[in-house]
């Protein structure tokens, strides 16, 4: 029984492990066009760029960063054409793991100025806005 919980156990580490590898590559590779940056970056830079929520619209609506558009990640390949390639693209989502995909979808799609939101809404600090109940 301890030799089943110990490979399970290594299993796990290594799935982990190799998760936190990727996830650390994929970052480096998008320092290049713009990369995570910190709160206070994406507050002081914010004005020059689009901001997108990528959040699901009842998430939206509770509580967003002030400027910013609703595009949730489930809609993005739909509403893309809605966004300007020659201008910054700042994303944030919940936690700053969607974000990452969302820059490689933009990427793809000839985007070349995205920022992520390091540590996502959760970690904002800064001046926010709910929207209206009857949206």
């Amino acid at each position: 029984m301890l030799t089943y919980l110990l490979i399970f156990v290594g299993l796990f580490l290594i799935y982990w492990g190799f998760n936190w590898l990727w996830s650390y590559y994929q970052k480096s590779r998008f320092k290049a066009i713009g990369g995570e940056i910190t709160p206070d970056d994406f507050e002081h830079t914010m004005r020059k760029a689009q901001i997108i929520d990528l959040r699901e619209r009842n998430e939206f609506k509770a509580g967003h960063i002030l400027g910013a558009r609703d595009i949730p990640y489930t809609q993005l390949r739909e509403r893309m054409g809605e966004m300007r390639q020659d201008l910054p693209v700042y994303l944030y989502d919940k936690t700053g793991v969607l974000s990452l995909r969302a820059a490689r979808r933009l990427r793809k799609n000839g985007f070349e100025k995205i920022s992520w939101l390091k540590g996502g809404y959760d970690n904002w600090s800064g001046k926010t806005k709910k929207s209206p109940t009857n949206y």
